[in-house]
């Protein structure tokens, strides 16, 4: 990219990396090393989708099996609590699966575009489609946290660059390609469910964000609606 100006402004706000949500439990324990006896007001909701015995009563194995999952999503603190972070983790795959492979049922992203990339907030799903055909996808995404909101609107691929750095947070960004200001599709190592959320990007999986590349280009449509939960 010759704009050395236009570089610069694209390193500010970007990042995709974020520290874990510590999120306050009110009356649920403090210990943050141990499994707590506690059961949470989502007890019943997660021993469902955790597939155990739906009591609503916490269980050393009940405790064990939300710990695992809190630590793979890096949702803190990791005591084993079914609060309303966790839970709200769950609701948001169990609504992601519901959608299938019809992600633009709602008719909320543009067909008359040809090519384009569509960015579902609400449900953190991101697809590529070209008209009414699907291309690929629809893959859970992780967008911009509170206060870092990813924009909404239709957009274009201004810039692409497969082996960015933030310059700001010093972080990797593979395979960027940037759609708003300093807003951009790129990969990360972390779970797509970890809150809370980016500073304004839109997170992929490395397998995702690598097709993305291979299937976009500078000048394709970028269509961003809804809210992310939360924000």
């Amino acid at each position: 990219m010759g704009d050395i100006r236009r570089r610069g402004a694209v390193a500010l706000g970007i990042t995709g990396l974020v520290a874990p949500l510590t999120i306050a439990l009110g009356a649920a324990p403090a210990q943050a090393a141990s499994c707590t006896t506690q059961a949470g007001p989502y007890q019943k909701q997660v021993e469902k989708f955790l597939g155990r015995p739906v009591d609503g009563r916490q269980s050393t194995a009940d405790c064990k099996a939300i710990r695992a999952f809190q630590n793979k999503h890096g949702i803190t603190p990791n005591i084993g609590y079914a609060g309303s972070v966790t839970w709200g983790v769950m609701d948001l795959m169990n609504k992601q699966k519901a959608v299938g492979s019809n992600p633009n049922r709602d008719g909320k992203c543009p067909t008359n575009k040809g090519r384009i990339a569509c960015v579902n907030l609400t449900l953190q799903l991101s697809w590529i489609q070209d008209g009414s055909r699907l291309v690929y996808g629809p893959v859970p995404v992780r967008t911009g946290r509170d206060g870092y909101e990813t924009r909404t609107g239709l957009k274009k691929i201004y810039w692409r660059d497969i082996d960015h750095v933030s310059n700001i947070y010093n972080v990797p960004m593979p395979y960027s390609q940037f759609f708003d200001g300093g807003q951009a599709f790129h990969s990360v190592n972390l779970s797509m469910w970890n809150p809370p959320g980016s500073h304004g990007c839109t997170n992929m999986t490395p397998k995702d964000a690598k097709k993305y590349w291979s299937l976009l280009k500078t000048g394709d449509d970028v269509f961003v609606y809804g809210r992310k939960p939360g924000t």
